[in-house]
């Protein structure tokens, strides 16, 4: 498939060979005219010069650009993003376990032990120097756990086992204690889903992990890190990627995500893998085990540990109703309860559906009322979001990181999720991505009611239309019939005009929508820098360079349209008003348009370089700073690119082409090619592509209008997490649990 890139040249090819065409034709018209070949000889001659100029042009800015090979960073630039890299990452975890509760009251007791099926796992020699290969340990003593995988001859991890059952969060804990407590040279351990490994545009695991690098921390972009630090930090081993979600992918691409895997890993590469157990041992069993890594999975959560658990979180002296319900777990009088609360999963839904909100647990052991442990997860994803919405009231405080920044109606919050997550299953992703749901939504339908439409647009400009005909027929007829006459042809022809009018409105706006869907929905969001501070030098190179490139450009693109204008009036008309004006116009048009051009397009570039941060980008970051991006350029290019163009055509158009009162037309005609080349100029339109998809889903319901305010604010009550600039929903079961619940409320 072509990029934007291939179109563009091709444009600019077409473009020129229009020109040369059009230069071609203009000499033969010359050639015709009243002077012969000594005008013409003249003409071609000036031609050439004119096609000369850029040629010159294109081959200065192609040597800039070829002068020499990218530098590559020192080793003092890349340990700086390094640490950068370190910073962001353990305030992104940070921030998260705080909102997950993993440490209130203290984490589940899940244990992990090496996997028993010696199908999935190397051997033990290419596992460990140790003469034996042993792994034991609980998830609330990380600590050792961590110690274990540093023990590793080759540190390599797969962490197996069913749903809900701890994965991901012990992943979390290992990325937390690996970057609060990190030995000498260890590298950066970031955590980023598998599921969006394309193994063929990405065979190798360095090149999309680079890729995800740069999108999901863009402050590596930063120029004190050096040219492309993400790619110098992955090909010098100073991450250690920590990939989620093996068994989110297709069955036929797993094997083939292990398979590149192994291709990728050197000698010293460290990994941590999770999976869901059947899902990964179809994989190995289907291309190969993971070389070098060891596999563990979690033991079930014994009824005692659950029931000390689920006390640790109730007051010293619990309630009657909850001390029988934890003597009935401890007694297994309670089996489908004791089986949901086995897996941490179920443990944390119990504390917060029922304990949170001091719900009565009585029912729960009820076997008429749940007759199987699935009917009690249901019902726990089923009260889950009311849950955490009665439980954390909304607060304005700044400070109060956790809570909701406005009350949402749960039907509401359920029916909005559960789209998101049905529109994730279709591509399918678990990652939720604002600047993707433009591509991943069907594009809006431009279509009116179209009868509607014709009857109320003929009935307006029909009595408009109508009562002004007939007022005027009136004045010989009479007032009736012509009031009457008036009324009939007004009501006919209003009706035909509505007609044109709903033809335009589809017309445009089925072109808007091609634009949309084509141009902007691909895009990913921009990072506004404003600040110079340490660039100043750098910024004022970049704006001389776009200086001399829109002067250049500006005068050669001046001069050819005040000569063709100003050649083809005299061949027309004579010699007035001269060919001088024409080109003093044309250039001093160029020069000024040019010159704006080249300020503010270096200016836009400069303002997308990313400042350097210590905080990772959160989606609500990354969708403010794209916005401002956004209106920042919009109101330059509109503003003040569409000014000027407009106070030059307006000024100066008018003394040349002889024509009065071209300064308001000039205004209205710069400002509103200015506002459109606003829109369009540029590579990032997320937001603008944001705008429209929420808008049109608002419109049908499926959405609310404040989409991130509503993503921050679950993200706020522990019903989303966030992965870099990325949502996800908390738990992959609740997504599905989800998905399920809106395709069946559609099919009803």
């Amino acid at each position: 498939m072509r990029g934007r890139g291939d179109g563009w040249r091709g444009v600019v090819v077409a473009a020129g060979l229009l020109i040369v065409v059009g230069l071609l034709v203009w000499m033969f018209a010359v050639w015709r005219g009243k002077d012969g070949l000594q005008t013409s000889a003249n003409v071609a001659q000036l031609v050439g010069v004119l096609l000369a100029v850029p040629t010159l042009v294109v081959k200065l800015v192609l040597w800039w650009r070829q002068r020499g090979p990218a530098p590559v960073a020192d080793a003092e630039t890349v340990a700086l993003a390094k640490d950068a890299l370190a910073v962001m990452v353990a305030a992104q975890w940070r921030e998260e376990a705080r909102i997950r509760e993993l440490d209130d009251p203290a984490p589940i007791p899940v244990r992990w032990e090496l996997t028993t099926d010696q199908r999935i796992m190397d051997h033990p020699a290419h596992i460990t120097a140790d003469d034996a290969l042993a792994w034991s340990g609980t998830a609330d003593q990380i600590g050792a756990m961590a110690g274990r995988f540093r023990a590793l001859r080759r540190r390599r991890l797969v962490i197996i086992g069913g749903p809900g059952s701890g994965k991901t969060t012990l992943a979390v804990q290992l990325v937390r204690e690996l970057l609060e407590h990190p030995e000498p040279d260890e590298p950066v351990p970031v955590l980023v889903s598998v599921a969006d490994w394309d193994t063929e545009r990405f065979p190798r695991l360095q090149g999309w992990l680079t890729a995800r690098l740069r999108e999901t921390y863009p402050s590596l972009r930063a120029p004190q890190y050096g040219p492309d630090a993400a790619d110098q930090l992955v090909q010098r081993a100073h991450i250690l990627p920590v990939l989620d979600g093996l068994d989110e992918i297709p069955a036929q691409t797993r094997a083939a995500v292990i398979a590149a895997l192994n291709r990728s890993l050197a000698d010293h590469d460290q990994l941590i893998l999770t999976s869901r157990t059947r899902e990964f041992t179809d994989a190995a069993l289907a291309r190969d085990v993971l070389t070098s890594a060891a596999v563990i999975q979690p033991q079930p959560v014994t009824a005692d540990a659950a029931a000390d658990y689920l006390a640790s979180c109730l007051p010293p002296v619990p309630s009657p109703a909850w001390a029988d319900t934890l003597h009935k777990i401890r007694t297994g009088r309670a089996p489908h309860l004791t089986e949901v609360v086995s897996a941490p999963l179920g443990l944390w839904l119990l504390r917060t559906t029922h304990i949170t909100t001091r719900t009565d647990p009585a029912p729960l052991t009820d076997p008429a009322r749940f007759p199987t442990p699935q009917s009690l997860r249901t019902h726990f994803f089923d009260q889950l979001i009311p849950a955490l919405i009665d439980a954390r009231p909304p607060s304005a405080d700044p400070a109060v990181l956790f809570r909701p920044r406005r009350r949402h109606d749960p039907v509401q919050a359920t029916r909005w999720l559960g789209y998101l997550a049905h529109l994730l299953d279709t591509v399918p992703t678990r990652d939720l991505a604002w600047w993707r749901l433009a591509a991943i939504t069907d594009p809006p339908n431009v279509r009116l009611n179209k009868l509607a439409f014709r009857l109320v647009g003929g009935l307006v400009f029909g009595l408009v239309g109508g009562l002004a005909t007939g007022l005027r027929v009136g004045a010989g007829a009479g007032p009736v019939v012509g009031i009457a006459v008036g009324l009939l042809v007004g009501l006919v022809s209003g009706y035909m005009l509505a007609v044109m009018v709903e033809f335009v409105i589809e017309l445009v706006g089925g072109l808007a929508v091609v634009l949309y869907a084509h141009w902007w929905a691909p895009d990913t969001p921009g990072y506004a820098n404003l600040k110079t501070t340490g660039g100043r030098l750098l910024l004022v190179k970049r704006l001389a360079g776009g200086l001399v490139l829109g002067l250049v450009g500006g005068s050669v693109g001046g001069l050819v349209f005040g000569l063709a204008t100003g050649l083809a009036d005299e061949l027309r008309s004579g010699p007035e008003p001269g060919l001088g004006p024409r080109l003093v116009f044309g250039i001093a048009a160029g020069l000024v348009i040019g010159a704006t051009y080249g300020l503010v397009g270096r200016l836009i570039a400069w303002v997308e370089t990313p400042a350097a941060s210590g905080h990772a980008n959160t989606p609500i970051a990354t969708w403010r700073v794209d916005r401002a991006l956004n209106l920042l350029r919009i109101c330059t290019v509109g503003g003040g690119f569409g000014l000027v163009s407009g106070l030059v055509g307006g000024t100066f158009g008018g003394v040349a082409f002889g024509t009065g009162g071209g300064l308001a037309s000039g205004l209205g005609f710069g400002l509103l090619g200015g506002l459109v080349g606003g829109l369009g100029f540029g590579r990032r339109h997320a937001w603008l592509a944001y705008l429209v998809v929420t808008f049109w889903s608002a419109r049908r319901r499926l959405l609310p209008r404040s989409l991130m305010a509503f993503l921050d604010d679950a993200h706020r009550l522990g019903l989303l997490r966030t992965v870099g600039p990325v949502y996800q929903f908390r738990h992959a079961e609740f997504h599905d649990h989800l998905a399920a619940v809106h395709t069946a409320s559609q099919e009803h």
